[in-house]
């Protein structure tokens, strides 16, 4: 209800200006949030999202390290590649839904629900080994069906509120919409611990979220749009360091 309150509002004072997208450097998300939340973030102590980098490592430990080793060195560079096409599956696929596809075809095992503690914990450790990795996605050959359809996404007018993501992250980043301030959109740091969630997010949770806030319908966790717009700001983060967990306000 809060971001629905802050776009309805910012609707109503015309905050959210309908202008041309302003020529920007690309900053992570990070970027955007307030001293406090920055140094959390960095601290190793007082970053909350690394309660779940430990319970990945010991899910990792009991399910992975059999075939995959050290995390540090299969890992490394792994989130900041996804999402990305499979070739077995034959679609693009983000971490959370390569991490599923190793569990339910390599172990026989259930698939783990998205936002579940497990699966959360899982894709902050496997993220977790590529911090300072820029991101390098791919949006060549197979992926780029997807890869347009999470641009068209991305400047399609939605909802009740008639917005598109552009309206927000290109033409307003940095101004402020009530207490909040307008990121790039950057996904450099999901899965990230949210202050106003008080727990450990995926980014599909943060983008049905905006769906929520515009008053449109959102779309099922792991559905083919919220992937193709994962893929999508994944491209236009390219060159910026991944850096999970992430924390926000």
């Amino acid at each position: 209800m809060r971001l629905a309150a802050i776009l309805a509002a910012a609707a109503l004072t015309g905050a959210i200006a309908q202008e041309p997208p302003r020529p920007y450097p690309s900053k992570g998300g990070i970027e955007f949030q307030s001293p406090t939340v920055r140094a959390m973030q960095v601290d190793e102590f007082a970053n909350p999202g690394l309660l779940w980098v430990e319970r990945g490592q010991a899910s990792w430990n009991q399910r992975c390290v059999g075939c995959h080793g050290d995390a540090k060195q299969s890992m490394k560079g792994a989130s900041a590649r996804h999402p990305r096409f499979d070739p077995v599956l034959g679609r693009v696929v983000n971490l959370e839904q390569r991490i599923d596809a190793c569990i339910v075809t390599k172990q026989k095992a259930a698939p783990l629900p998205y936002e579940s503690e497990e699966l959360l914990g899982l894709t902050a450790f496997v993220g977790a080994q590529s911090r300072g990795i820029p991101m390098q996605v791919s949006i060549d050959g197979p992926g780029r069906a997807t890869y347009e359809r999470g641009k068209a996404l991305y400047n399609e007018r939605q909802g009740q509120f008639n917005l598109a993501c552009h309206h927000c992250h290109d033409s307003n980043y940095g101004r402020k919409m009530l207490h909040d301030t307008v990121s790039q959109g950057h996904p450099v740091d999901w899965p990230a611990y949210r202050l106003e969630w008080q727990t450990m997010g995926s980014l599909h949770r943060r983008l049905r979220a905006c769906y929520f806030g515009v008053r449109a319908e959102m779309p099922p966790y792991g559905a083919p749009d919220l992937v193709a717009l994962e893929l999508y700001l994944g491209a236009r983060a390219q060159g910026l360091a991944a850096s999970v967990p992430g924390v926000r306000r």
